[in-house]
């Protein structure tokens, strides 16, 4: 698969073994509880997945809870006000719109950011589009320093 705003190749990666995982023992309900506790606290969905991984020996949620993801399962509880991949690139351009006001000359970030914007841009529109954020959803450089500080 080809990366988006450099010239080389993306890198091969490992298959996912199909099936839940024969050896756990925690049920349907307890995994729920665990995912809900995880999200109270403030965890983002891909580290309840490392976690359930790492610490409780759940290899992959969606074959032990029935075909439900851990994005569907959250979502069941209330709406989160932004996706996590979406909030993971505004966090990135918040900070690199800061690295870009102490350092003026690094032309190479100054790039990276608005290569980092074009790709919010286009997923604010796709889930805008999908309806997981309000139609009329913008952008704007300001107010996400201010979001996501």
């Amino acid at each position: 698969m080809a990366k988006l705003h450099t010239k080389k190749k993306g890198r091969a990666g490992s298959r996912k073994v199909k099936g839940g995982g024969k050896w756990v023992e925690l049920g349907k309900d307890e995994i729920e509880k665990i995912i809900f506790d995880l999200h109270k606290s403030g965890t983002a969905p891909s580290a309840i997945g490392h976690i359930l991984r790492d610490q409780h020996g759940i290899p992959d949620v969606r074959a032990n809870m029935g075909g439900k993801s851990i994005l569907q399962i959250i979502e069941g509880s209330g709406k989160t006000e932004y996706p996590e991949n979406l909030a993971n690139l505004i966090k990135k351009a918040v900070k690199t719109k800061a690295h870009l006001l102490k350092h003026k000359s690094d032309v190479h970030n100054r790039i990276k950011l608005q290569s980092t914007e074009a790709k919010i841009r286009r997923l604010g529109k796709y889930y805008a589009r999908v309806g997981k954020l309000p139609s009329d959803w913008t952008y704007d450089p300001a107010k996400a320093a201010l979001l996501f500080k």
